[in-house]
């Protein structure tokens, strides 16, 4: 055969190769495009999504509003309340033979390992989960990092100068914040509980309990420390959800939030579709909603959260993960520690 008719076949090999590859994308991609379809008229067809959530009322509602205005006819019905009550409410409910949450999501990753052990969640993968960080997904496929926030300090700089502001966690400590610093609670809060754990992991209990010294005031959700500070009510938060923080701050109210050098807690929360969901489609649905990019930029860009999908970029006044020294915390070490955290944290508190 000549180098020429020798070329020319190779040639034709390969342009026989690329279409048969084209081919197989076209088919795959109208196979996925029908089952999305279907899984929508599904969805449509049960009507609605009820969605159990620790997120912030108004970033729960947002991203709801985002999913309805994008698939007119289904009702995405919110239940918002703090990540220990949610996980109290589904373990009620489980008791009682009551099947009313289609999706669950919480701060604490633990509960998910709880739930997972009693046979509570559906295994689903949601579309794109093959990109995120290991440390944003379950290796069985039950559920699935939705967003991450760190817990940190902050304080009102019109009441204490950036010079005087605690730099780091043992600042705290010092006796002259005694009266001034506010705290959420683990017993509501699995922004706070991770923190606590993240905390213990670093320093040991006798931290809190220095800490406690200081006669903190009590708060309930790790988003309630952010009005305490910024009106002025007391001066110092010794923790609180950094995205709240932020969404405070932008919102013109007077803040410093800092992220200690020694370690900021990364705090990924969790969400999972209920094994006895009664809208299973829309639940399907609502979660491939969850971690589209759209969703999760909205996240970012609104709601000053941070997540683990790729493609995601940042408010430019905030700091990149891969720039702090995080402190993640294991969910099944967080699941085992749950009853200790909050027996200590009310042994020293006092709540």
């Amino acid at each position: 055969m000549t180098e020429r008719r020798k070329g020319g076949h190779i040639m034709k090999k390969r342009f026989i190769f690329r279409y048969l590859v084209a081919l197989v994308l076209l088919a795959w991609g109208s196979m996925a495009s029908a089952q999305d379809a279907a899984l929508v008229a599904a969805a449509r067809k049960e009507g609605k999504v009820v969605w159990y959530t620790s997120l912030a009322l108004p970033s729960s509602t947002a991203l709801a509003s985002l999913f309805m205005n994008k698939y007119k006819g289904i009702e995405v019905e919110v239940h918002r309340s703090g990540s220990q009550r949610v996980l109290q409410r589904v373990m009620q409910e489980v008791s009682a033979g009551i099947k009313n949450a289609d999706i669950i999501h919480t701060s604490d990753a633990g509960h998910f390992v709880l739930l997972k052990k009693k046979g509570l969640l559906a295994k689903y993968a949601p579309s794109g989960h093959e990109s995120f960080p290991s440390g944003f997904k379950d290796k069985d496929a039950y559920y699935y990092g939705m967003r991450a926030t760190l817990s940190v300090v902050a304080y009102n700089p019109k009441i204490v100068s950036e010079k005087e502001a605690p730099k780091n966690w043992k600042d705290l400590l010092d006796p002259r914040w005694r009266g001034k610093e506010v705290t959420a609670h683990p017993s509501y809060s699995g922004i706070i509980a991770t923190h606590v754990q993240a905390l213990v992991n670093l320093y040991g209990w006798d931290y809190f309990k220095e800490l406690a010294k200081n006669k903190l005031h009590l708060v309930q959700s790790a988003n309630d420390p952010a009005g305490v500070v910024a009106s002025g009510e007391l001066p110092v938060g010794v923790n609180g959800a950094e995205y709240f923080y932020y969404k405070t701050l932008k919102q013109g109210n007077p803040l410093k939030i800092v992220y200690p050098k020694e370690g900021v807690p990364l705090v990924v929360s969790p969400t999972a579709i209920a094994k006895d969901a009664p809208h299973p489609n829309a639940a399907k649905l609502f979660t491939d909603f969850i971690f589209s990019k759209d969703a999760q930029q909205m996240l970012a860009d609104k709601e000053g959260l941070y997540t683990g999908h790729p493609e995601v970029t940042y408010p430019k006044d905030k700091p990149r993960l891969k720039e702090l020294n995080l402190l993640p915390v294991d969910a099944d070490q967080l699941e085992e520690k749950n009853a200790e955290i909050k027996k200590r944290f009310v042994e020293f508190f006092g709540a």
